[in-house]
């Protein structure tokens, strides 16, 4: 591991082009790179090239998580990249790296933005960045949670909608021709039934509920338990 007075100093670069784009842009970055550590007095330790997968977040890239890792482990103090889409192409996943090299104290320099977070200028720009990849994320938060409630008030309505007299008859019918709670939640699933609560999802449970039967309660205290039979008095002998 370097020394702390070294680690500034020392520099993981890396670059990525899609999978469906043409290698020569990997030279391009590399060269990129090389020229931002040559004119920063930065050692290049290691130049990490990769394609990007065409699905999945950032951090699941092996080139990128195999930086992070050294980064982490003080292997360097600083990341060079040619731009910041190379990381990712999310606002949202930037922010989260932005911020975690700024806890870690490790530098960050993108040569087509001209960005480096050892001055303030940079440091500025690069929590502004921040600041807005929050706001994205608290967005997309947002939208998913009006997503799921807008769902979730569908299928209450789907669930309004049914005959669940009839439901209930046809669960007590598959019930008496020998099937298993497990079944009978298997066969309304596969057949988008939804739950009496708007649920997407049968369990043995909600069909016992929707049955309208439970099992017995197991006594948790002695006041619990049903009231024992009267005493009789003894019998006298004959």
């Amino acid at each position: 591991v370097a020394a702390p007075a070294d680690l500034a100093l020392r520099a993981l670069g890396y670059a990525s082009v899609p999978a469906d784009r043409d290698t020569g842009e990997l030279e391009a970055q590399r060269q990129a790179i090389e020229a931002a550590c040559a004119a920063r007095g930065l050692e290049l330790v290691e130049l990490v090239r990769e394609r990007e997968p065409a699905t999945g977040k950032a951090f699941d890239r092996p080139g990128l998580s195999y930086v992070v890792e050294r980064l982490a482990a003080g292997d360097a103090g600083c990341l060079v990249v040619a731009g910041l889409d190379r990381v990712s192409r999310s606002v949202a996943e930037l922010g989260t790296l932005i911020h975690w090299l700024e806890r870690g104290s490790l530098r960050l320099v993108a040569t087509e933005l001209n960005l480096d977070t050892v001055s303030d200028a940079g440091r500025v720009a690069a929590r502004a960045l921040a600041s807005v990849s929050d706001m994205e994320r608290e967005r997309l938060s947002e939208r998913t949670r009006k997503g799921l409630a807008a769902a979730r008030a569908k299928r209450r309505a789907a669930a309004g909608e049914l005959d669940w007299p009839a439901v209930r008859k046809r669960i007590a019918l598959m019930r008496a021709d020998g099937m298993t709670l497990q079944a009978i939640a298997d066969v309304l699933n596969a057949e988008g039934v939804p739950t009496p609560r708007g649920g997407a999802k049968w369990r043995p449970s909600s069909v016992q509920a929707a049955a309208g039967y439970r099992r017995r309660s197991r006594p948790r205290k002695v006041t619990d338990l049903p009231s024992p039979p009267a005493k009789r008095p003894p019998r006298r002998a004959q």
